[in-house]
């Protein structure tokens, strides 16, 4: 076995030592601690993430739940105007119906108040004219037909009952 490679030589092993030791120290301070280091932080980091993450889902969850309340209100409130609308609108309805009976009511009076006065100024004139055709005619006729005594009789006659009264119809 003269191969080098398969002896152990004892000054190199103990020199492959001292640079695993040297190698290991250097990797310890230099690399293994600011990547420990930069880990713990990056754990830190990431568990304040998550921390984080929960709360705002917390705070999420939260601001959904005042959302629907604030919208189950607001509905509750439309729905609150809207039949108070109805209300009003079935009020106002009512209202415009009972004007328009009442203004119904005061044109119908006006209306029947104007008839009888409207009748009644038809009666007189018809009253008077009828009054004027029957002295005209009693005129004519009496000039005609009667004689100073039927004349006479006829007066007293109506002075009589001009006295006693007007006539029943």
């Amino acid at each position: 076995m003269d191969n080098p490679l398969v002896q152990v030589n004892p000054g190199l092993a103990i020199w492959a030592i001292v640079v695993f030791l040297v190698l290991l120290f250097l990797l310890r301070k230099f690399a293994w601690g600011p990547l420990l280091r930069f880990l713990e932080a990056r754990e830190e980091k990431i568990s304040k993430s998550l921390d984080d993450a929960r709360k705002a889902q917390e705070e999420l969850e939260r601001l959904n739940r005042e959302s629907a309340d604030i919208l189950r209100k607001a509905h509750a409130e439309a729905e609150a105007i809207v039949s108070k609308s109805y209300a009003e609108a079935e009020k106002l309805r009512e209202e415009m119906k009972q004007k328009a009976r009442a203004d119904a009511d005061a044109i119908i009076r006006d209306a029947k108040s104007q008839i009888e006065t409207e009748t009644g100024k038809a009666l007189r004139q018809i009253r008077s004219e009828i009054a004027d055709m029957s002295v005209m005619i009693a005129s004519k006729l009496i000039q005609r037909n009667f004689t100073k005594e039927d004349n006479s009789e006829l007066i007293e006659e109506t002075l009589k009952q001009i006295e006693s009264g007007p006539r029943p119809n």
